[in-house]
């Protein structure tokens, strides 16, 4: 009888959705072992159930206690054959668990290439995909001789960053001197020319060998930007159509950073005027917010359990049809809404999946309130956003 496989689940409580992962992964014969801060009775009862044994660090960015507790469990329960958090936050940390002992997935080595921009744009390049013109500056007369380069508007971000978080869309160069005043000076900056374009992503997982199993997309009502600097409503929906081109990307994308039994969330602009496609950023985890959980629900399946079949087994099951859009509407507490919430799940009762309450450091971008939808034709999907975004 082979032994179960020791699967290092680091932060397996957040995001909420994501615990789920231990659920599947203890369902099918892994020792979950989870590696987190949280006190052990703030962990909900159905993760603490799916845990074989939690160990709490005082500190997560003290790679000592965490290195400590992953040799605990090496010691306890045998080789560890996967240390994963899904996490964009944790990425590093994965990465230097896994080359210290020695577990199969990125190791410290892949991690300029899936982490910083300029280098992710280099390998676009290299690879045949169209990218925004520009790159590191490290001085303000860099930037400034960038800017005139470029033109106004510019965007300026964190060479590596999560999301929209320190990003800033420059209009003139009076604004590139008052972002002098405020930068970050630990920050390491990029400056790309300002595209005229819809943000479209590619998601899915890999195999173990690197083939996609399964994929999916995203499309937005507008840019995060955009979302958080006029503080709009907000949509973004799975589509059940994916176009051929963004597939064809994707699949470049795949083999170019190497992804093997993970998952994937590729950005790409879809220009306005000439519909091509340009290489934003690739993130080598699970698009965030309750995205996951939308695959599920478009497509009648059980993504975390696959993955489990995949870790395990190498095997994926499900028979992918489509047969669903899924939208994610926002509402802001700050908004004077026509319709409560109440109102557009009544009149929309079949097509509701669910209202979720949304953590307040999420709440800038996603609301306060989620309401999930999903529809067969795209028509009916966006009658129901434009009903529950309606004004007085």
């Amino acid at each position: 009888m082979t032994r179960p496989m020791n699967f290092v689940m680091i932060s397996p409580h957040f995001p909420a959705n994501f615990e789920t992962f231990a659920h599947r992964l203890h369902e099918s014969g892994f020792h979950t072992l989870g590696i987190a801060d949280a006190a052990y009775d703030e962990l909900s009862t159905g993760l603490r159930e799916n845990l074989t044994e939690y160990y709490r660090v005082d500190n997560m960015e003290d790679y000592d206690q965490v290195y400590r507790a992953v040799a605990y469990f090496a010691h306890k329960y045998g080789r560890i054959d996967r240390i994963e958090s899904h996490n964009e936050y944790w990425l590093e940390l994965d990465a230097a668990l896994r080359t210290d002992f020695n577990v199969f997935g990125y190791k410290n080595q892949d991690m300029l290439a899936i982490k910083t921009k300029a280098q992710m744009k280099e390998i676009f390049r290299q690879h045949g995909l169209k990218v925004a013109r520009g790159r590191v500056f490290h001085t303000d007369d860099e930037a400034r001789a960038l800017a005139a380069e470029l033109g106004f508007p510019v965007i300026i971000k964190p060479n590596s960053g999560v999301g929209a978080s320190d990003t800033y869309k420059l209009r003139s160069p009076e604004a590139l001197e008052d972002f002098f005043t405020y930068k970050n000076a630990d920050v390491e900056y990029i400056m790309e020319e300002f595209v005229e374009g819809d943000i479209i992503t590619f998601d899915g997982l890999t195999d173990h060998d690197g083939n996609i199993v399964f994929y999916s997309s995203l499309e937005y009502s507008e840019a995060v930007l955009a979302t958080v600097e006029k503080d709009h409503d907000m949509f973004y929906y799975v589509p059940r159509v994916i176009a051929d081109d963004l597939i064809q990307a994707g699949q470049i994308c795949v083999d170019a950073f190497k992804v093997k039994e993970r998952f994937f969330h590729f950005e790409f602009f879809r220009l306005k005027e000439t519909k091509e496609l340009i290489a934003l950023e690739v993130n080598c985890r699970p698009p965030g917010g309750l995205t996951i959980d939308m695959w599920n629900y478009a497509n009648d399946f059980d993504i975390f359990r696959e993955y489990a079949n995949i870790v395990r087994d190498n095997i994926f099951e499900a028979e992918i049809t489509r047969p669903y859009n899924v939208v994610y509407i926002s509402r802001k507490a700050n908004q004077n809404y026509a319709h409560s919430v109440n109102t557009v799940v009544d009149k929309f009762r079949p097509n509701i999946i669910s209202v979720e309450a949304v953590p307040g450091i999420f709440s800038k971008i996603m609301g306060e309130v989620g309401i999930l939808a999903r529809t067969d034709q795209m028509e009916e999907m966006r009658d129901i956003v434009q009903f529950a975004h309606a004004k007085q």
